[in-house]
């Protein structure tokens, strides 16, 4: 199987997500002492909602083939669908480069190879063992976005003793899982037949997240079982050895008395003495007395599976905000949004008066801002941002000194470029 890794360290660095809404960015830069007057107020007003409006068009686009794609992977499909290979697999990589393009506009992070594989052995928050069976997967992939360390209060020794544990909590967490081919499914040495699957083989899981620790990655894996671990065998054990052990020595002596009273039932043996009956009726009883005592340990042993199962279920289900094709709109959303404000604050920067910055220069000008108006750490991609307004027509470099087009200039080309979108004089004619 293949989990793709990434080249990021961990939770630890600083992300390039803006942790802020966009409303919020816009009304703090209007308050801001670089605009003068209530004329400049409102064209940087409608420039913002022109240049979203110009970015939730672009958007739309890869929202429809976000969607056209995931068509033939979609799992709500009906078993019996079928495809022409090579179109499916080309639909397969155009949706998962496509996928990775937005999650990246949305400043999403791929999660390393190394940290799946670390929260299969951790278990901080869902405090019981799962098992996860790997061997359907084609491919896994988990992408984070936004982090903090948060403590939770986690009950030791059944209940009587708790304690704080400091762990990193990811905002967003979006999950990827595709599912093996019937072909490859299917290949199992022919030892046994194959098991019916749950979800159509070629299927693509999305799934979509929030605060959920690092260590809880294992949890978000469809099919997960919850298996019962040294500590709870030994509760239940344990008291089964004991228990079980009076009614064994009693059964050792009569046993024996049981065979030959129903061997005599059976015609094996000619005559049986009265205390003979009577032994092996107390044999027969313990073997019921027996029977029902494994069964009550059974039923504990189901009944404690289910106490684990349900803690697993009631983590997960209050964190799942989306899943397969309703998490286009999330993620797509998310990505115009950073876009938007990646855009907007490099362009305000850049729009004051006097020699333009250079790019480090205003990288920190955006970043110090952002800290201290929003108390938010964020590594402000600068390059990522000064590209956009570059493909926009709105930078211009003089040297290694950064300027934009003045506002009256910006909305006359953002409305060229809107217009550009829509070209119906052309096609009329």
């Amino acid at each position: 199987m293949d989990m793709a890794s990434s080249q990021t360290s961990g939770a630890s660095e600083r992300e390039h997500f803006i942790p802020v809404r966009k409303i919020d960015v816009l009304d703090a830069l209007i308050k801001h002492d670089t605009l003068a007057g209530e004329r400049e107020l409102e064209q940087f007003r409608q420039f913002s909602r022109l240049l979203g409006a110009v970015y939730h068009y672009e958007y739309f686009d890869q929202l429809e083939r976000l969607r056209n794609d995931y068509f033939y992977f979609n799992p709500e499909l009906d078993n019996d669908s079928r495809f022409d290979a090579a179109k499916a697999e080309s639909a397969y990589g155009d949706l998962i480069e496509t996928l990775k393009t937005v999650l990246h506009n949305a400043n999403f992070i791929e999660v390393p190879h190394e940290e799946i594989e670390r929260s299969h052995r951790d278990h901080a928050v869902v405090r019981v063992n799962i098992r996860t069976s790997l061997d359907d997967y084609r491919e896994v992939r988990f992408f984070r976005r936004g982090h903090r360390r948060d403590t939770i209060e986690v009950r030791e020794w059944f209940g009587w003793r708790r304690r704080g544990v400091e762990l990193d909590v990811y905002d967003d967490i979006v999950l990827l899982i595709t599912m093996k081919s019937a072909a490859r499914g299917t290949a199992n040495g022919g030892k046994k037949p194959p098991r019916k699957p749950k979800v159509r083989p070629g299927a693509v899981l999305l799934k979509y997240f929030r605060n959920i620790a690092s260590g809880e990655l294992n949890a978000l894996f469809p099919g997960v079982r919850v298996v019962m671990g040294l500590r709870d065998q030994l509760w239940i054990g344990v008291p089964a050895l004991i228990g079980g052990i009076p009614i064994l020595i009693k059964l050792a002596s009569t046993l024996t008395l049981l065979i030959i009273v129903a061997g005599f039932y059976v015609g094996l043996s000619e005559a049986v003495k009265d205390d003979d009956i009577s032994g092996a009726l107390a044999a027969l009883g313990g073997l019921v007395a027996l029977g029902g005592f494994v069964l009550t340990q059974w039923m504990k042993f189901q009944r404690q599976s289910l106490l684990h199962q349900k803690t697993l279920s009631d983590n997960i289900y209050y964190r799942n905000v989306s899943n397969n094709a309703g998490i286009f709109d999330y993620i797509i959303g998310a990505a115009e949004d950073q876009e938007c404000k990646e855009a907007f604050l490099a362009y305000y920067f850049l729009l004051a008066p006097g020699d333009g910055p250079k790019d480090d220069e205003l990288d920190k000008r955006i970043e110090g801002w952002l800290r201290q108006t929003f108390n938010a750490d964020v590594d402000f991609e600068c390059g990522d941002a000064l590209a956009k307004l570059e493909r926009l027509g709105l930078l211009r470099r003089d040297g290694g000194r950064l300027y934009v087009l003045p506002l009256q200039d910006a909305l006359v080309r953002l409305d060229r470029i809107w217009d550009d979108f829509f070209p119906i004089s052309s096609v009329a004619r």
